[in-house]
C-alpha cells in the first residue's frame, strides 16, 4: 500500500470516528426503548432519562422507509422533552407482517395502516411518562395516514404532516395542522398551499392561520433547499415541528434542532473513501482487456436497454410477495442475460480463467461483506433499515439472481472501472432510461419503480466508485461485478415494502 493509500485510510478513519461521535452525541441523555404492547409491530419509545410526564409525539414513516428515517424528528423532540414513539409500518423495515389491501382504496391499506398507528398510540399512552395528549407527525405516505388518524382519535391535538398529500383535509380539521414541505417538492407545495387556502383563502406560506393554542391553527411551510428525503433533516423541518407542537401544547422548550444530515453524509463518504486503500491490498492486476470499438459498445449498451422493457411487457412478472421487486429482479436477469450475451458473442467479454475466477469470487465476497456489514451499519444506524428479518432473505436471494448477472454485465461493459467516463455515464444512464421506459409501458404497475430510481442512482454513484477501485487494482472486473450484485441485491431486498 502506498504511502498515500494509507494517509487516506486514517483520514478515512479518524472522519469516521468523527461523525459517529457527533450523531451518538444526539442521544446523550436519553433513554431509549423497545415499546411493548404493539403486537407484532416493532416500535421504539424515546424520553429524556429526567422527563417528566409530557405529551406524546407518534411518528410515522412514509412508504418505503423504516423508523430510523425520522429519528432526526425522534431525538429532538424528545431531547425537548417530549415523549416520543417511533414504528415500523406493516411490509416496512423489520416489521414481519406484510402490507395488504387495496392501495388504490381509502377502505383498503389505509385502514390498516390506521389501525397499526392506533395501536402505537395505546402502547405509548399506556407509559407512565405519558400526561395524555397526543400528537402526530407523518412523512409522505404517512402524512396522509396522520391525517386521518387524527380525524378518527379525538385524543389527537395537533397533526404534522411532512410532504403531504391528502385529500381528507378540510377547512377546518385536522385540529393545529402544521404541513412542513420541501422547497425542491413543487406538486407537494401546491398540495400546501391548497389545504392552507381551505381555512384562508389569503393565507400565504410561513403565515399561521388560527391559533395553535385554541385548536384551531394551520400552517404551510417550505424548507429550503431540501426534497423528499432532505425535508427530513432540515433544520427548518425540525424547528416548526417542535415550535408548533409547543404552541399547541403551552409549553416553552428550548428549541433543540439536531444537524445530523451534513454528519450522516460525511460518515457515508468517510466509509465510501475507506474503499480505496483497501482496494490498495487487493493483487494488482498483471494484463488488461482491450475495450470495444465504439460501435460494438453502443450496440451492447443499448440493446438491453431497449430490448428488456420490451420483452418483458406481455406478462405477468408477480411471483414475490413484494412490491414490484419481482418485476425488478426479471429485469436485472434478463438485461444481464442480454449484455453478457452480446460480449460473449463479440468475444470480448475476457472471461478469465478458473484460477482467475477463484480469486474473483474471494475478492468479490471481500466487497460484498464490506457493502453490507460496513456501509450496511452505518445505513442501520443512522439512515434506514439495512438488516432483515427473516422473512426477506428470499426477497434478497430472489433479486441476487437478476442483479448479480446485471452488475457482471455492466462490470464487463465498464471494464472495471478502466473505462472512458462517457461510456459509464452511458451504460448507467441506459439501464435507467430502460426502466423508465418499463414504467411507461405499464405505468398503473410499475409506478414504484420510480420511487426506487434514486436508491439506484445513488448505489451506482456511490458503490460505482468503489467497484471502479477494485476493478482497477485487481484487473478482475468480475470481481467486483459479483460482489457489487450482491450488495445491491441485498439493498433492494430490504427497501421494498412486502405486500400479499
Amino acid at each position: 500500500m502506498t504511502a498515500l493509500r494509507a494517509l487516506t485510510g486514517v483520514m478515512a478513519l479518524a472522519i469516521a470516528a468523527l461523525c459517529i461521535w457527533q450523531l451518538e452525541r444526539d442521544r446523550a441523555g436519553l433513554v431509549i426503548t423497545a415499546l411493548e404492547g404493539t403486537g407484532s409491530t416493532p416500535a421504539t419509545l424515546f424520553h429524556r432519562a429526567d422527563a417528566t410526564p409530557a405529551p406524546l409525539v407518534v411518528i410515522a414513516h412514509g412508504f418505503a422507509g423504516s423508523e430510523q428515517l425520522m429519528h432526526p424528528f425522534a431525538l429532538t423532540l424528545a431531547q425537548s422533552g417530549y415523549l416520543v414513539a417511533t414504528f415500523d409500518f406493516m411490509g416496512h423495515g423489520r416489521n414481519p407482517v406484510p402490507m395488504s389491501g387495496d392501495v388504490t382504496s381509502v377502505d383498503g391499506t389505509t385502514q390498516l395502516l390506521m389501525q397499526e398507528v392506533g395501536r402505537v398510540t395505546d402502547a405509548a399512552l399506556a407509559h407512565p411518562l405519558a400526561d395524555g395528549r397526543v400528537a402526530l407527525l407523518g412523512h409522505s405516505m404517512a402524512s396522509d395516514i396522520v391525517v386521518r388518524q387524527s380525524l378518527a382519535d379525538d385524543r389527537v391535538t395537533a397533526t404534522v404532516a411532512v410532504s403531504m398529500f391528502s385529500q381528507a383535509v378540510t377547512a377546518s380539521t385536522p385540529a393545529n395542522l402544521l404541513i412542513l414541505v420541501g422547497d425542491w417538492e413543487g406538486m407537494l407545495k401546491t398540495e400546501a398551499l391548497r389545504a392552507l387556502h381551505l381555512a384562508d383563502p389569503d393565507a400565504v406560506a410561513g403565515q399561521t392561520v388560527g391559533d395553535p393554542a385554541t385548536g384551531t391553527g394551520r400552517r404551510a411551510v417550505f424548507a429550503p433547499m431540501v426534497e423528499h428525503v432532505g425535508v427530513l433533516y432540515s433544520m427548518t423541518s425540525l424547528t416548526e415541528a417542535q415550535a408548533w407542537l409547543d404552541a399547541t401544547f403551552g409549553r416553552m422548550s428550548e428549541i433543540n434542532a439536531l444537524q445530523r444530515g451534513g454528519w450522516i453524509a460525511l460518515l457515508l463518504v468517510a466509509v465510501v473513501a475507506l474503499g480505496w486503500p483497501l482496494a490498495g491490498l487487493l493483487p494488482a492486476a498483471t494484463t488488461v482487456a482491450a475495450p470495444l470499438s465504439r460501435g460494438a459498445f453502443l450496440i451492447t449498451a443499448g440493446t438491453p436497454a431497449l430490448l428488456t422493457p420490451l420483452v418483458l411487457w406481455p406478462f405477468d412478472t408477480r411471483f414475490l410477495p413484494v412490491l414490484v421487486a419481482d418485476y425488478l429482479a426479471l429485469h436485472f436477469a434478463v438485461y444481464g442475460a442480454l449484455t453478457l450475451g452480446l460480449l460473449a458473442w463479440m468475444n470480448r467479454a475476457r472471461l478469465s480463467g478458473p484460477h482467475h475466477w477463484g480469486r474473483s469470487l474471494w475478492i468479490a465476497a471481500a466487497v460484498a461483506v464490506f457493502g453490507i456489514a460496513v456501509f450496511g451499519g452505518v445505513m442501520d444506524r443512522y439512515v434506514a433499515s439495512f438488516f432483515p428479518h427473516a422473512g426477506r432473505v428470499p426477497i434478497i436471494a430472489a433479486m441476487a439472481l437478476g442483479a448479480v448477472p446485471f452488475m457482471l454485465g455492466d462490470a464487463f461493459l465498464t471494464m472495471g472501472g478502466r473505462a472512458a467516463i462517457w461510456r459509464t455515464v452511458t451504460v448507467r444512464a441506459l439501464f435507467l432510461a430502460s426502466l423508465g421506459l418499463a414504467v411507461a409501458l405499464d405505468f398503473e404497475r410499475l409506478f414504484f419503480l420510480l420511487i426506487i430510481l434514486p436508491v439506484i442512482l445513488l448505489f451506482f454513484i456511490l458503490f460505482g466508485v468503489m467497484g471502479g477501485w477494485v476493478g482497477r487494482r485487481s484487473g478482475l472486473p468480475a470481481a467486483g461485478g459479483i460482489g457489487l450484485g450482491l450488495v445491491l441485491a441485498w439493498s433492494l431486498g430490504v427497501t421494498f415494502p412486502l405486500f400479499v
